[in-house]
């Protein structure tokens, strides 16, 4: 009879468990990227929606990569999260994730609704070996990769061309994405900027080229580089920028706009440029994996930050571009201090005249010199090879040499202490 209510309560406590996984929705995002109030507003909301209860366990990265590496090698049971697009492309190729599904009854559909063509017209160009990115992915945020600079220290002209990041008169003040892919991609932009300008290749070859000539052009590059860079960062680089310490940041735009305002209240004078070589427009997206558990709060998850209330106050925290172009999004960004600037590309054939940060939203011109990053497949472990090569050969020697110094300062102490105690002793 124990054995049997010992047996009887393992049985119910398994099923309270599981009953428990049922109510849970595992979130994997980037740091810093929502507004934290809104994820218990979506709690309510769900229970609202669908009669059930859930709750919302929320996790963080800081690089695609290590994210990557969770999801990929790891397998770790998130229900949705939020990579970039060339790691879309790489999970669609890998057949690692769901189709969205855009069934959601009574319940509004914010999904469909507001996304840009624009920003489907870029998922459009991800290569998910078959599969279109649009089914399988949501965009959240969007913008571009630039230079943050310090007005004080580094004029307009040095900060408009990729190659200030091996100006040797900015040494020990460069700061630098932890991030090879989207370093290599700007580099290789910078070192073949006269054969696309030539017509001899497109940017959007270079993004594909992953072939042992473009590796080791990156890394000669980089190895100029890296005897100046102050720091490898995933996300305090804006923090050294707007406390000076840095007068140079290879930049993601939301994270710019947000230390620019940030040094405006410190009174320094930190600006942002996307550098005429061309750059990169990155795109992230939600995306539910082939092995999340709670499938149905995964897209309900999704189509509530769709939502423009939402979208709202997450851009306005973030510092990012959200990928809807709903009327109520422009209008909360509009700004008559800013000089009127093309949009049309995203917001419509109507918004050619938009007063918003251009920080935010590339003007048309800009965008028209832009590219987007892909995945590597099995090339991206020769990329990482080489950038654990190109950054680490400082590190190594730096670490040598303070070794060196503290071992001989232990040396010394040693012998004087040896000196004091045969002194002592006579």
């Amino acid at each position: 009879m124990r054995k049997f209510l010992t047996l009887l309560a393992a049985v119910l406590f398994l099923g309270a468990c599981a009953r428990d996984d049922e109510h849970v929705l595992k979130v994997y995002n980037w740091i810093d990227y929502i507004d934290e109030s809104v994820i218990p507003e979506f709690e309510a909301w769900y229970e609202e929606q669908t009669g059930e209860p859930v709750h919302v366990d929320y996790h963080v990265f800081e690089i695609n990569e290590k994210m990557l590496s969770q999801i990929e090698k790891e397998r770790v049971s998130f229900d949705v999260f939020c990579p970039s697009d060339y790691i879309i492309e790489r999970l669609l190729k890998s057949d690692l994730l769901l189709p969205i599904g855009h069934d959601f009854g009574a319940t509004p559909n914010y999904i469909d609704a507001h996304i840009s063509p624009f920003v489907r017209s870029c998922f459009d160009k991800l290569e998910g070996g078959g599969k279109n990115a649009n089914d399988y992915a949501v965009g959240y945020m969007w913008g571009t990769t630039g230079i943050l600079y310090n007005g004080q220290y580094v004029t307009d002209e040095e900060a408009s061309t990729w190659d200030v990041l091996r100006n040797p008169k900015f040494a020990d003040k460069i700061f630098i994405k932890d991030s090879p892919h989207d370093v290599f991609s700007h580099v290789i932009l910078y070192l073949r900027h006269e054969d696309v300008e030539a017509g001899k290749v497109t940017m959007d070859e270079l993004m594909h080229d992953s072939s042992d000539a473009a590796l080791h052009a990156f890394e000669t590059y980089m190895k100029q580089v890296s005897p100046l860079v102050a720091g490898w960062e995933s996300d305090f680089g804006k923090d050294q920028m707007t406390q000076e310490r840095g007068w140079i940041s290879m930049n993601w735009s939301g994270d710019a706009l947000l230390a620019i305002e940030e040094g405006r209240e410190k009174g320094v004078d930190l600006r942002y440029v996307c550098p005429k070589e061309g750059f990169a427009v990155w795109m992230d997206g939600w995306v539910i994996p082939k092995f999340a558990k709670n499938t149905q709060a995964a897209r309900y998850w999704i189509d509530f930050l769709c939502r423009p209330d939402i979208i709202i106050r997450n851009v306005a925290v973030t510092g990012y571009v959200s990928a809807s172009n709903a009327p109520e999004i422009l209008e909360a960004f509009t700004n008559e201090k800013h000089q009127p600037i093309d949009l049309s590309y995203f917001f419509g054939p109507d918004a050619t005249a938009c007063r918003v940060n251009p920080i935010l939203y590339p003007p048309r011109e800009e965008i028209d010199r832009s590219t987007m990053e892909h995945d590597w497949g099995d090339r991206s472990q020769a990329l990482s090879a080489v950038w654990r090569r190109a950054k680490g050969e400082t590190t190594i020697v730096t670490s040598i040499i303070i070794f060196g110094i503290l071992f001989l300062v232990a040396v010394i102490l040693t012998l004087l202490q040896r000196m004091t105690t045969k002194k002592d002793e006579a």
